[in-house]
């Protein structure tokens, strides 16, 4: 069993266990999955551990790019040998990135998960680095149902409400390097996919903020995606009513 340590931390303080030690945190673990009982969880296997070591690779080699264009921007003009260093290091850090992005789907070439990058790689405005993000940090994919996929995602809303107040609802939580993949793909999709163009100008025109409409579409593609790979079946221009709905 896998278990957000936050969560087992915020058990230990709610029956009124302030100290922490080994043996305090060994026994707050043992009451924790007695009285929780947390579900179940594959370990990944060979290859899934691979697939994602390679991706999480490519993720870091782009924050660290991300990284060294900002301290290039707030250089002083005058520390010619700093900024020429840095121009390095970039250059350096892009032809990385771009050798990663041209080896992202080798692992899965020739594998069993290669049929299902196919079927996400099959979807508008989806492209390889969420195939892989997706097969690599979300291999629950297609076997959970819409509230699960989208919490572990970190897109599903959470209520805020207290009596008769009406909070507003958030998105909280899930896998956060996966979500900034699947941000960059909403994006992308709402230049070419037939479904969920429509479907964010919907939402614009009744008034939700840009940054809602965005969520409202991450979470909508992956809950296409979700329902393609439990039904093992390719993109089609009108998707069937589970993904839809």
């Amino acid at each position: 069993m896998i278990v957000n340590p936050r969560r087992v931390r915020e058990f230990a303080k709610s029956i009124g266990q302030l100290a922490k030690t080994d043996a305090i945190d060994a026994r707050v673990l043992a009451l924790y999955g007695e009285r929780i009982e947390p579900p179940l969880r594959e370990l990944r296997d060979e290859q899934t551990q691979s697939l994602r070591a390679q991706w999480v690779g490519r993720e870091q080699l782009i924050e660290m790019l991300v990284m060294e264009e900002n301290r290039l921007e707030h250089a002083p003009v005058r520390a010619k040998a700093v900024r020429h260093n840095l121009r390095s290091h970039i250059d350096y850090l892009r032809k990385q990135v771009k050798q990663a992005d041209d080896d992202l789907d080798r692992p899965v070439r020739n594998s069993p998960l290669w049929p299902k990058y196919e079927m996400l790689n099959s979807v508008p405005g989806v492209g390889p680095v969420l195939s892989v993000a997706l097969l690599s940090d979300l291999p629950e994919l297609g076997r959970l149902n819409r509230g699960q996929i989208a919490a572990l995602a970190g897109v599903a809303p959470f209520n805020c409400d207290s009596g008769t107040l009406r909070g507003q609802r958030k998105v909280a939580g899930g896998r956060s390097r996966l979500r900034r993949v699947l941000y960059m793909a909403a994006i992308s999709a709402l230049l070419c996919n037939p479904v969920l163009k429509p479907f964010y100008l919907r939402l614009r025109a009744a008034g939700k903020p840009a940054k809602v409409a965005l969520v409202a579409v991450m979470r909508k593609l992956l809950l296409i995606l979700n329902a393609m790979l439990k039904t093992r079946s390719v993109w089609r221009a009108r998707p069937c009513p589970t993904a839809n709905s």
